[in-house]
Formats: structure tokens, C-alpha cells, sequence
């Protein structure tokens, strides 16, 4: 009987550990369960949807999925489908890797009008996530404040600001392309409370921006350092990196103005501290900054951009997982190196916060696997899969295996005409129906 190991979520964090699991224990059988029939996670629904080339690593992941002792289930919710106790009685081992789906809060007055949107929403809507369909932004106004400039603020006001010619080779939906150009926004205002070494974008995502068909980036040069401070703590490669930020930023106030349509605005030292108007944004108040210590302090001088819409992309929050003990301060699942509780584990997101890049996962995946094979020297005589699809039948649900993903995958790129590589399904239903038809 082989060690059984359910792991809950298809994100990288997922699939990194299902890979490496199966390299570190030879007798294992890994069940790998989404709430979405679709796997792949933030790949599919959080990458820009203009950055192909990254989505390739799904590639990768696909290949885990068919290894013989790895089995995908999408379409089953834990929680609603099946609690988390249930899933711990039938695994020897049960691994979180649900990732943080929802907003980090701004925490200021204003907040709750209309018009103010979550980076997590905001980019569901426009990568076709079946939750965030009905989001329905109004993009009628002329100007837009993104509140963060991490790469996700600066995903967002990118995809604002091209063109339908230059989103043809993305996968962006008819909806939210349509919806975007028929938009007014000419005016996208990124601000970040500390200044530009500060700033957590990187340098690739930073200089697409200078290389846009209508948009000028633009950003005050009295802002700019001439180089890193040399008594900033730091490794050498961030140096570098922060270097070349600046160097990049620099090169956006070396450019004439033209006659560009859109504008994206780089405002450093800046902290919002109120969003203005009645039911409906009509702008947002910021204090300077200035730095002490790192730190982000408030000068007491204010100052108001008229807006009609904010998008905070200050970061991500993981949510409770019923089951699973729960750091509320911290927004993660408390844990040592991943060990949550016997036979309980976590990793990704839910296990350290929303930080890294979509490789930062794959050591968490590599440190549960050694745990796992330190903890389960011999299985425990759970019934594991076998457990699992009886109550699936029992339930009547409905699970989307891998080979029905991939004729999902098939179909939507089919209904694509090059150089798009997909037109999407927006919705569950119609993946389902769509299976249905084809069996």
C-alpha cells in the first residue's frame, strides 16, 4: 500500500511539492484537489495575461500531472464538498497550498465606495476568473489611482493602458477587452509610500513600460536618486537590481512628451489617507513621506488627485481554512518549516505570506516532501484515493480529472485565431457542459 498525500490547491505551491514528493518517495500516491475545474492557479488567473512567456512554466506542471502516481480532482471545494477533518481521516498526509486569494485593505475612509477595487478582484476580472466575472468595473472616468509598485500594481496599469493591437498575442478576455476600449482613462497614478529604491517592481516589468504604443510613463526626476545609497544594507545582486530600476526610471524622464493618449504616473513618498467623493470615487488624498529609518513617516502635507476609480495592490491575504489553525496577524497557516499538525502541512503562500516569485515555491514543496517522508516511514492504512472516490460517488460529485483539463486546454486554444493563444471559458458551468457534450 503506497503513502497517500492529498494536496489541497493546483497553484505552483502545489504542484511543486507533488513533484517533489514523487522524486523523494518511491511508493506514493498524490491527489492533487481544486475548488476550479482549471489547475495551474495564479498561472492561469494571476499572471498578467500579456505574459505568456511566464505562463509557460505550466508546462512543467503538466508534466507532474501525469506522472503515474499523481492524480488531479478539480471541481471539488474543501470545505463545501468535503471538510478538511474528512480528507485527514482518508490521507496519511494532507498539504494546504490554497495560496491567498483575497485583498489586503487599505484601511482608510472611503474605502467601501463605489469604484474602489482589490488588485486580487481587479486582476480575476481581467484573467477570467469564474469568481470575479460580474465585477463589472466602470472604466468610463479619465483618471485611475493604483495604490502599490509591486508588479502587480504595475500588471494593472499596463493592461489599462495598452491597446487591443497590443493585447492580440494575450490571452485577455473579449469582456474586459471590450470593456477597456471603450474606456476614457488616460491618466493611471501608481503610488508608493517610500521612495523608487524602495519600489518592489522589477526591472523587466518596469521597462515594458517605457515601450508602449499611446502611453508615456512618466515620473519627476527630482524624486530620483543619482545611484542606491551605499550604506543601504543589501545583497549585491539587489543593488544591481535597484540600479537598474533607477536607471530604467531615469530614462522615463529623458523622453519628450508626445502626443500619447494615456499617461501612467510614478508617485513616490506618497500615502493614501482617504478616498474622496459621495457613493462614488472622485479622488483620493495622500500625505507625503519621507524616509526614517526605512521607514515610510508622514510630513503632514497633503494633497488630493481626482479620481474615479481606486485599485489598492498593496498585497494579498490568505483566508481561515475551517480544520486548520489560523494566524490572523500574520494571515497564514502557523507552522514549522510547513509541519502544521501530525499529517498536516502547508506550503506557499497560506504557509509564509504572499511574498516571491512563482519559483520562491519550490522549496516549500522540497522541505514537505522531506517531512512527509520523515513522518510516513510506512503508510498508515488510510484508505487514501480509494477513500476519497468512494465519497465523491456517494456525494455525487463531480470531478474534472486531468485528461478532461487538457480538452479543456484544447478547446480553448482552438477557439483562438493567432496570434491569441486562448480564448478562455469564463465560467464553471460551461466547462462542465462543455465536457458533458464531448463524452
Amino acid at each position: 500500500m503506497p503513502i497517500s498525500v492529498a494536496i489541497v490547491g493546483s497553484g505552483p505551491a502545489g504542484f511543486y511539492t507533488a513533484e517533489a514528493i514523487v522524486k523523494a518517495i518511491e511508493d506514493v500516491e498524490i491527489d492533487i484537489i481544486d475548488r476550479l475545474p482549471t489547475p495551474y492557479g495564479l498561472i492561469r488567473f494571476g499572471v498578467a495575461p500579456d505574459h505568456q512567456t511566464t505562463k509557460k512554466v505550466a508546462q512543467s506542471y503538466a508534466k507532474t500531472a501525469k506522472h503515474e502516481n499523481v492524480r488531479f480532482f478539480g471541481n471539488i471545494d474543501i470545505g463545501p464538498d468535503i471538510s478538511l477533518d474528512a480528507l485527514r481521516e482518508m490521507y496519511d498526509a494532507v498539504v494546504l497550498a490554497v495560496g491567498a486569494p483575497t485583498d489586503r485593505k487599505l484601511g482608510i475612509p472611503g474605502e467601501d465606495k463605489i469604484g474602489v477595487y482589490g488588485s486580487a478582484a481587479f486582476v480575476g476580472w481581467y484573467n477570467a476568473h469564474p469568481d470575479f466575472l460580474d465585477l463589472n468595473p466602470d472604466l468610463s472616468g479619465k483618471a485611475v489611482a493604483v495604490v502599490g509598485v509591486g508588479n502587480v500594481a504595475i500588471d494593472i496599469a499596463r493592461v489599462l493602458v495598452k491597446t487591443r493591437t497590443e493585447m492580440l498575442t494575450s490571452d485577455l478576455p473579449d469582456y474586459a477587452a471590450d470593456a477597456i476600449e471603450a474606456g476614457s482613462i488616460e491618466d493611471v497614478y501608481m503610488f508608493g509610500r517610500r521612495g523608487p529604491v524602495e519600489a518592489k517592481f522589477t526591472n523587466v516589468e518596469l521597462r515594458e513600460m517605457g515601450n508602449l504604443e499611446i502611453c508615456r510613463s512618466v515620473v519627476d526626476p527630482a524624486v530620483l536618486p543619482d545611484g542606491v545609497d551605499p550604506d543601504l544594507e543589501m545583497s549585491d545582486r539587489d543593488r544591481r537590481l535597484k540600479e537598474r530600476n533607477l536607471a530604467t526610471l531615469r530614462s522615463f524622464t529623458e523622453k519628450e512628451p508626445a502626443d500619447e493618449q494615456r499617461r501612467v504616473h510614478f508617485v513616490f513618498y506618497a500615502s493614501p489617507v482617504e478616498i474622496l467623493g459621495g457613493d462614488k470615487v472622485e479622488g483620493l488624498r495622500l500625505e507625503r513621506t519621507r524616509l526614517e529609518d526605512g521607514r515610510a513617516v508622514g510630513t503632514g502635507e497633503f494633497f488630493d488627485v481626482p479620481c474615479d476609480m481606486v485599485l489598492p495592490a498593496i498585497g494579498y491575504l490568505s483566508l481561515p481554512v475551517e480544520g486548520a489553525p489560523f494566524d490572523e496577524r500574520q494571515g497564514i497557516v502557523p507552522n514549522d518549516d510547513g509541519r502544521v499538525e501530525p499529517g498536516l502541512y502547508a506550503v506557499g503562500w497560506i504557509k509564509r505570506g504572499p511574498t516571491g516569485v512563482i519559483a520562491t515555491n519550490r522549496p516549500d514543496g522540497v522541505a514537505v516532501a522531506g517531512h512527509i517522508g520523515e513522518d510516513f516511514p510506512a503508510p498508515s492504512g488510510k484508505p487514501g484515493r480509494a477513500g476519497f472516490l468512494d465519497y465523491l460517488a456517494q456525494q455525487g460529485l463531480r470531478p474534472v480529472n486531468f485528461a478532461e483539463w487538457e480538452r479543456i486546454d484544447a478547446a480553448e486554444t482552438a477557439a483562438a485565431e493567432a496570434p491569441t493563444p486562448r480564448r478562455k471559458f469564463t465560467t464553471t458551468e460551461d466547462m462542465l457542459t462543455f465536457l458533458e457534450a464531448q463524452s
